[in-house]
């Protein structure tokens, strides 16, 4: 169930054209901007009248708010471990910055969008924090179960760890894909791996 209260679609085809929704909404906010963006415009890029955008969403908040949500789970839940197969942490922090950044550069032009939104929209504010606490919450858990076998330092804060980490990755991020920094995909990639195993204090060679 949505925040508006609506029921998720039950039928193939529901889902099917809630998704279409979705998508052409993506292709209508990146080219038009948030502001300038409107429910007409969403519903003609899916091929269907106005009044079925009401069936699924109550409003363009609403519609952006799933799609923003949508391309989080694809950023937080890159289920790194079971695709690569490998159990070696450095490896793992590489494939998951890796994953990461390859999704934020699929995504720029949204996620400067939802910056821009989040700073004149309390409710999409909110969000934004809500999802930089989520990707946290992920790494402290890593964090944690890398202390308790002994292969991070002991004495860092795991959240506070965390957020700092997690912060400079989403940062560059910004400002390569975003703001056009000149920087290489595979040295981004490399050094950000670098600073998170240096800022954890991983032993080398070292398996989770």
């Amino acid at each position: 169930m949505s925040e508006s209260g609506r029921v998720a679609p039950r039928t193939q085809r529901g889902v099917r054209t809630r998704a279409a929704l979705i998508s052409a909404a993506r292709e209508v906010f990146e080219r038009d901007g948030y502001l300038d963006a409107r429910i007409a415009d969403i519903s003609k890029a899916a091929g269907m009248a106005s009044g079925s955008f009401y069936t699924y969403f109550d409003s363009k908040e609403e519609i952006f708010a799933a799609l923003v949500e949508q391309v989080s789970e694809e950023m937080l839940h890159p289920h790194v471990r079971e695709r690569s197969g490998t159990t070696d942490v450095a490896a793992l922090i590489e494939a998951a910055n890796r994953d990461y950044l390859l999704s934020y550069k699929r995504n720029a032009r949204l996620m400067a969008l939802f910056e821009q939104v989040a700073q004149v929209d309390e409710n999409f504010r909110r969000m934004r924090v809500e999802r930089g606490r989520a990707f946290a919450q992920r790494n402290a858990r890593l964090i944690r179960t890398l202390q308790e076998s002994g292969q991070a330092a002991a004495d860092l804060d795991p959240m506070i760890t965390s957020h700092a980490l997690s912060a400079m990755v989403s940062r560059m991020a910004y400002m390569v894909f975003v703001q056009n920094q000149r920087i290489s995909f595979e040295k981004l990639v490399t050094t950000l791996t670098q600073l998170w195993i240096n800022g954890l204090q991983l032993k080398p060679g070292e398996n989770s």
